[in-house]
């Protein structure tokens, strides 16, 4: 007799990191943002009218694309938006990977590619890191059906310089190259320059980590039109309604207050660089990170004993225990000032104890 689990699409999904509920805890292992979001949200929330709520939102959440669009100098129709980048790259998988020639990524980055390539049935090749955690780019010059670089990153934090990456989409101009970044507010530059030179380079963005809105799940991506358009085809088909009224509202405020975003965007930085400094003396090895987290590894003592030791302080990091190549490795996450001093000093006791 034949039965329905027979015909169950059976995934290994992707494992966000852990959530803790704790008074006393210092939460330092999902990359948020330590501070709040921008005043002009709570305007927002403090003037909103929830008679709306009982109203569909626009399809279109065109005041939140308009406003994404003149940040970025953009016009609006070079502006995607979804419920975080992770239904934004789900779409962009499912719109364009569709032959069967394998999409290629690095083997160690955001490990939610290979569950949608999974998910959706997309051939991929998971292409390694060099020792440094830096790209191999003739990887990346065969036949293959799409490329997905996260930049910078992550969890490496390392960051793929514009040169490099012309270099990779100059070998790929038949089929799109994603560019996932995620945390570049926190580096340097951005590649959004690209779109304007190639056609089939598509950028994408969060509010989660820069602008403190992790917990309203807004993402966006920004490319031609004609692919912003074929994305819009494939969302429209199965999700007519992705944003919410208040997420669109609370996203357009967050993105036009400039200064403030400047000024939290400073404060992390100045913090990462510090922690930089008090990890290398305590006998941390790590890349130039240019995102809000650090992916250290200590010289003699094994990540598992920090993790271990840590979370009995409620101090929570992340460990990816299950690749062998990067097991001893720490992804801590930028707090405040105060939280990185504190588990600077939980550091020490436990290098002492070790």
């Amino acid at each position: 007799m034949s039965s329905w689990k027979d015909n169950l699409r059976t995934i290994e999904p992707y494992v966000p990191g852990e959530q803790p509920d704790l008074p006393d805890m210092i939460k330092l292992n999902t990359n948020e943002n330590p501070y709040p979001p921008s005043p002009k949200v709570q305007e927002v929330l403090d003037q909103y009218d929830i008679n709306a709520l009982r109203l569909y939102p626009d399809p279109n959440s065109q005041h939140l694309v308009d406003a994404i669009a003149e940040y970025n100098g953009l016009n609006s129709d070079q502006v995607f938006v979804g419920v975080g980048s992770d239904d934004v790259l789900a779409i962009a998988f499912m719109t364009f990977f569709n032959s069967k020639k394998p999409i290629l990524f690095p083997d160690i980055t955001y490990s939610f590619y290979d569950v949608w390539a999974e998910l959706f049935q997309i051939p991929y090749v998971q292409k390694p890191l060099d020792d440094h955690f830096e790209f191999v780019r003739s990887d990346y010059y065969g036949e293959n059906g799409g490329i997905v670089i996260a930049n910078p990153n992550a969890p490496t934090g390392v960051v793929q310089e514009l040169d490099a990456l012309r270099d990779i989409i100059d070998h790929n101009r038949d089929v799109v190259v994603i560019i996932d970044e995620a945390y570049v507010d926190f580096s340097d530059h951005s590649a959004l320059e690209l779109i304007k030179e190639y056609d089939n380079v598509l950028i994408v963005q969060t509010y989660s980590k820069s602008r403190s809105l992790a917990g309203m799940r807004i993402g966006h991506a920004m490319g031609s039109a004609e692919l912003i358009a074929a994305m819009n085809d494939v969302r429209f088909s199965y999700n007519s309604y992705p944003m919410t009224r208040l997420s669109v509202e609370i996203g357009a405020a967050a993105i036009r207050d400039k200064a403030y975003f400047e000024e939290m965007r400073k404060r992390v930085v100045d913090t990462r660089e510090w922690t930089k400094k008090e990890l290398t003396r305590l006998g941390f090895t790590f890349g130039d990170s240019k995102t809000n987290f650090i992916f250290a590894k200590h010289k003699t003592i094994p990540g598992e004993v920090f993790f271990d030791e840590l979370r009995k302080k409620h101090i929570f990091v992340r460990r990816f225990g299950n690749n062998p190549r990067i097991k001893d490795y720490l992804r801590i996450s930028i707090g405040t000032q105060k939280e990185m001093e504190i588990l600077v000093q939980e550091l020490e006791k436990i290098e002492k104890m070790h």
